[in-house]
């Protein structure tokens, strides 16, 4: 658990943040507010203000007090939060679902035999393959990359169970 939690967080954490950053990098100009002057930014704040449908309330606003404007939160701020909860819900999901789908041989035989192995190793190699897949699909990198280094995780994994195991 601890080299599949590992590797599988490392793979899908890497593959969403590039994805992220590339869609953000093409959504809107970064601006570095250390060349910007204080009345400028006001000024730009005041504009933003104006093209929301939805009236928002700035860190700058004279009417604010010192909670108000500790409270008040960017579009992404929230999505972050909201991001960080879902990842929580499926890191949790996850594992539970990852134990559960190999058993599905074992339902359909009242007594396990190696034939019943062998079906469950080909529905995680198969799972490792789709996930793989994912990852290259969501990232825009190499699809085969991407297998590759769910295969080694994999094959890590193996390795280190059998040592373990004798």
């Amino acid at each position: 658990m601890l080299i599949s939690g590992i590797s599988g967080s490392y793979l899908s954490e890497r593959a969403e943040q590039k994805k992220n950053h590339d869609e953000l990098i093409r959504a809107m100009a970064i601006i570095d507010k250390i060349d910007i002057k204080d009345e400028d930014l006001k000024k730009e704040e005041e504009e933003i203000k104006k093209a929301m449908l939805k009236p928002i309330k700035l860190k700058t606003d004279p009417a604010m007090n010192k909670k108000e404007k500790k409270n008040v939160r960017s579009i992404r701020a929230k999505a972050e939060r909201f991001a960080g909860v879902i990842v929580a819900l499926v890191n949790g999901g996850a594992p539970f679902l990852g134990g559960l789908i190999p058993l599905i041989p074992f339902l359909f035989v009242p007594t396990a035999n190696i034939i019943t192995f062998v079906m469950a190793f080909i529905i995680i190699f198969a799972c490792i393959i789709f996930l793989g897949v994912f990852l290259g699909i969501v990232s825009k990198e190499s699809i085969i990359k991407n297998i590759i280094q769910m295969l080694a995780a994999f094959l890590l994994t193996i390795i280190v169970v059998i040592i373990f195991l004798g």
